[in-house]
């Protein structure tokens, strides 16, 4: 058994004494991927590990023929809080058409995963995106974007979660504490496409028979609602958890610009969901636009002819907002 010197104190938190070096909370972006004449991409970045959660992880797309530092935007998918993942666009938009159409406007875009509502409640979810902003912050030099010009796009659920990161800039009682520190997590312009804005008040999701059958919802707990809102807060009707989960609750001046984009004949989000979070913008007096989509159900099913030029505006809005190089 070899001694200890007494100079030397032996350090009984590592093994055997040796100096561990501690566990990496996230990676760094590694080296991008040409995957178009447009677009360089960083695949299956670590943005942040949570203990007893799989890791979380972004794809960057990066424009090519960026000259100089560009504007960053998050994109987040929908999924009703229970499904999907950052690859996936909603079955309406072409593959990838997001983030080609960001990179070909001179944009970065940053595509996040999050935690689904049975892998843990809200804020869990805001939490996530506030660790993938501060990231995104803590390596903007390495990847080439402008860390004072953030966005922030998402859809139905997406919408929901985009719309409570811009308004909740300022609040350090929801950052939530994963992934890199000391970077702020706010962003200059929110899209909402179609976002529930008040748990609350949004009524019951009809959905078909068979929409989900039994091997999706197995591994839902007995008991546990399937309605988005009640499981996105631990399977509570709660009308105070409810209410705290919602965008619409966070709305105060000084909040960034919000373009939000949503079909008349939405069967799933109404677009009173929309009414209500741009009223509580006009109160506040926050700048929005509201663009309503004729015909356009959620996904803006009905309304595909219309798409193209619906991507093109949500685009130029934050080119306008954000600028571009």
């Amino acid at each position: 058994m070899t001694a200890v010197p007494a100079t030397e104190t032996l350090d009984t938190t590592r093994p055997g004494g040796v100096d561990v070096p501690p566990f990496p909370v996230f990676d760094a972006p590694g080296v991008p991927e040409n995957a178009s004449d447009v677009s360089a991409v960083h695949r299956e970045v670590t943005y942040a590990r949570a203990m007893g959660f799989r890791p979380l992880k972004m794809d960057i797309w990066l424009p090519r023929q960026a000259t100089g530092p560009v504007p960053l935007v998050v994109w987040v998918h929908g999924g009703a809080f229970q499904l999907g993942d950052r690859r996936e666009l909603p079955p309406t938009f072409a593959p990838d058409s997001v983030f080609r159409l960001l990179n070909e406007a001179g944009i970065a875009c940053a595509t996040v995963d999050y935690r689904h509502s049975l892998e843990a409640p809200f804020p869990a979810q805001l939490h996530d995106l506030k660790a993938a902003v501060r990231y995104l912050r803590k390596f903007s030099a390495d990847l080439g974007v402008d860390p004072a010009r953030f966005g922030a796009w998402g859809e139905s659920a997406g919408g929901h979660l985009v719309a409570t990161l811009g308004l909740t800039g300022n609040r350090q009682d929801l950052d939530g504490g994963l992934g890199a520190q000391g970077h702020p997590s706010g962003v200059s312009a929110v899209v909402d496409f179609y976002g529930v804005s008040s748990l609350v008040d949004i009524p019951p999701m009809d959905t078909p028979d068979g929409l989900f059958p039994p091997a999706l919802t197995a591994a839902v707990p007995a008991g546990m609602s399937l309605q988005p809102g009640p499981m996105l807060v631990g399977g509570s009707a709660n009308r105070d958890l409810l209410a705290a989960a919602s965008p619409v609750s966070y709305v105060s001046p000084g909040a960034p610009p919000f373009l939000l984009v949503h079909g008349d004949s939405d069967g799933l989000v109404p677009h009173a969901q929309t009414d209500l979070l741009a009223a509580a913008l006009a109160d506040a007096g926050v700048e929005h636009e509201v663009v309503t989509i004729k015909g356009g159900d959620h996904c803006f099913f009905g309304a595909e002819d219309q798409l193209d030029a619906i991507l093109a505006a949500a685009v130029d809005y934050f080119s306008r907002k954000l600028g571009t190089p």
